[in-house]
């Protein structure tokens, strides 16, 4: 009973600390979560109708968009500029899949496991693989599914056996695994796209009257004479438009005006060169190198870590050789040094290493195939492919169809010729592809070569006649400027940059101290700010910072960059203001075509040669022009006078038109008619497939712009 007395008795205090528990508990929880909701924001690039990509997610997308550039072109590396593609590229697609997915989930459209399996190993092989080629039997030519189906339980053979393989080769199937992951999704991305865009076409056909209208708008055109006015004979002060009339026509077309946000920003770039002393030190560094080539065994290994540029190990005529280096090759004895000597803010010193006699140049075609690396399905196709071609089977034909390189496959593996330098010097060709290529070469020899990422079969279409060639060394530094000049031009903008803080008098401090400031807009994807290259984190800076802010120094790899935030131009539309010129300069033109056109119809003429001596113009004429000619010769893009001309009867001159560019008066003087016979049927067909190809670029582009896309690329890229 005490007990209970004394639990009544605290029974206000137990409340308070069980409250005090539970609240501690609660909002723990929610610390948590909290917690995850914040990283799930640090870590979102984008966000589609709701649908966050994370960064994680992007950055899986890009590697496997590299690799697939990697294997395509055989190369090691991927230049920045095709990164930046890529980038935009993946952000594309996955915008795109995200509103396609959302549009066919609706639609219940989707592509099931059997439909994909049937697309790879069934009755209707998807066109991305036929295209591709690389799984065409070359005597059928349908897909070897069967050698498929080895390659498939090649690449995808579970761990053990993996780890049973040497680690190039495990590396050559992860790749190739890779590869086809990324080529199977097409497949199903391309089958789902199409199902939506067939359904969207169904929904609208042409009929007959359409057909026939369509037929008749291409099958008839007409030879004119024409004069024109120019809207430049009437000066612009003769016109008034007022204000009102272009907001009226700023209202028609506001949607057209939309905008992304962006920043105004003022600049500072000051150019990092070399001083007198950066050129003086590498003068001396090159008489140093002279010593040493005269004395090295090993020139390639000098040169290479000397010389800004690499050792080409490869002989060239003197026909390919630059003059400077034609000059000194010819006349010079194995092992001759010439140099140094200064051109073009570099230092040049050459050394002759060898001489030869071989063809100057080949003419070859390849088909480009994944690197063999003991795959035997690779093996088998590589073999079979070159018995075809040894028993003459079309080259052309056969790059067409197994080819992974589609540029040089469209032309029937073409890369026409080449020299032993120009070979040595691709990376994606490498050593290996150039002994095997120019040792001893025949005219029609097929060849199957390796590069450092792909497997080649090679035809010698042509060789030039032996000459002399020369392997030349040419070690090349170039003057850039050292740790000191940068030093010194770094703390130069950095004292000026400590003592203006202050945007308000910024500008005007920076030009009394000698530096040209420079005025920006930039969006998000900008990668460059104004000509100044690799200045991407100077538009990332611009757009984490409010107004009036100045940076630090932004180092833009042969630029520094010091820049002041004016403002944020908000996303919408933009301002009357900002677009009421160009469209008063329109109305203007406008205007100008109906002041013509009244003179000219007030003064009744009759003739084209009166009009033309009217307009203080003269005749001249254009030929084959219908109501679809895009632009007309010698008068530009006037849907206008099109219209007019497809109406027009024979020899009748015409009323004044009012065009873009000037008022015309024309004549037609023949008709062309086109003599194929109209075919109702398949003129129906050949709209609604244009249709199809239309409805599916419109409809997809149309979700997209609808979707509320939120990019935060610019947090992280």
């Amino acid at each position: 009973m005490a007990t209970l007395e004394k639990i009544r008795n605290k029974a206000g205090l137990l409340v308070i600390v069980v409250g005090i528990a539970l609240f501690a508990f609660i909002i723990g929880d929610f610390l948590n979560s909290g917690s995850t909701f914040f990283r799930q924001t640090q870590e979102k690039i984008a966000s589609v109708d709701g649908e966050v990509i994370t960064i994680q997610q992007y950055q899986q997308r890009i590697d496997e968009m590299t690799e697939v550039y990697k294997s395509q072109t055989g190369s090691a590396s991927v230049p920045e500029e095709v990164m930046i593609n890529i980038r935009q590229s993946v952000f594309d697609s996955m915008v795109q899949e995200i509103v396609m997915d959302e549009a066919t989930s609706k639609l219940g459209l989707t592509v099931s496991p059997d439909e994909l399996f049937d697309m790879i190993q069934g009755e209707n092989i998807s066109p991305v693989l036929q295209q591709m080629g690389l799984f065409t039997d070359p005597q059928t030519g349908m897909i070897d599914k069967k050698g498929l189906l080895e390659f498939l339980q090649t690449i995808h053979m579970d761990d053990a056996a993996l780890r049973q393989l040497s680690y190039e080769q495990q590396e050559s199937i992860i790749r190739t695994r890779q590869f086809w992951l990324f080529i199977e999704k097409n497949i199903q991305r391309e089958r789902l796209e199409q199902k939506y865009t067939t359904l969207l076409s169904k929904a609208v056909s042409y009929n007959k009257l359409d057909a026939k209208a369509s037929f008749d708008e291409s099958a008839e055109s007409a030879d004119i004479a024409f004069a024109m006015q120019s809207y430049s004979s009437i000066p612009d002060s003769t016109v008034n438009v007022s204000d009102n009339e272009a907001k009226k026509l700023y209202e028609q077309r506001k949607d057209s005006y939309k905008q992304k946000e962006a920043k105004q920003i003022k600049y500072i770039a000051v150019d990092i060169r070399p001083s007198q002393e950066d050129y003086n030190q590498v003068s001396r560094e090159m008489e140093a190198v002279k010593e040493d080539l005269q004395a090295t065994a090993d020139v390639a290994l000098l040169v290479n870590d000397r010389s800004d540029k690499p050792f080409v190990n490869a002989y060239a005529s003197a026909a390919t050789l630059t003059p400077e280096v034609r000059q000194f090759a010819v006349a010079a004895e194995i092992g001759e040094i010439y140099g140094p000597f200064f051109e073009d803010n570099k230092y040049n010193l050459y050394k002759l290493v060898d001489k030869t006699v071989g063809p100057d140049s080949l003419d070859i075609a390849h088909i480009l195939l994944p690197r063999m690396d003991n795959q035997p399905f690779l093996i088998n196709i590589v073999d079979s492919l070159v018995t075809e071609l040894r028993n003459g089977t079309d080259f052309a034909q056969v790059a067409g169809e197994y080819s992974m390189d589609q540029q040089s496959s469209m032309m029937g593996g073409q890369l026409g010729w080449v020299t032993e330098t120009m070979v040595a010097s691709a990376p994606a060709f490498g050593e290996e592809f150039k002994n095997q290529l120019f040792a001893n070469p025949s005219v029609n020899q097929i060849l199957v070569v390796n590069s450092p990422s792909a497997t080649h079969i090679v035809k010698i279409n042509g060789k030039t006649s032996n000459v002399t060639k020369y392997k030349v060394a040419d070690v090349e530094i170039e003057v850039s400027p050292s740790s000191r000049t940068y030093g010194d031009l770094y703390n130069e903008l950095n004292q000026f940059l400590a003592k203006n803080q202050n945007m308000d008098k910024w500008e005007e401090a920076a030009k009394e101290a000698g530096y040209n400031v420079l005025t920006a807009r930039v969006s998000a994807n900008d990668q460059n700010v104004g000509i100044v290259r690799n200045s991407r984190q100077v538009v990332r800076w611009a757009f984490q910072n409010g107004k009036g802010k100045v940076s630090e120094i932004i180092d833009c790899g042969d630029t520094f960059v010091v820049a002041a935030m004016e403002g944020t131009i908000k996303e919408g539309y933009r301002s009357f203001e900002s677009v009421k010129n160009s469209l008063k300069s329109e109305l203007i033109a406008q205007k100008k075509g109906e002041i013509i056109s009244k003179e000219l119809k007030d003064k009744n003429l009759s003739s084209l040669e009166a009009y033309a001596s009217a307009m203080d113009s003269k005749v001249d004429t254009v030929r084959f022009v219908s109501f679809n000619t895009r632009r007309i010769t010698n008068i530009g893009v006037e849907p206008k006078l099109n219209a007019a001309i497809a109406a027009a009867s024979l020899n009748q001159v015409s009323q004044p038109v009012a065009g873009n560019n000037g008022v015309y008066v024309f004549e037609v003087f023949n008709k062309n008619q086109d003599m194929t016979d109209f075919n109702e049927a398949e003129q129906v067909r050949s709209l609604d497939a244009s249709n199809y190809y239309r409805f599916g670029f419109q409809a997809i582009q149309s979700l997209i712009n609808k979707a509320d896309v939120e990019d935060n690329r610019i947090r992280f890229y």
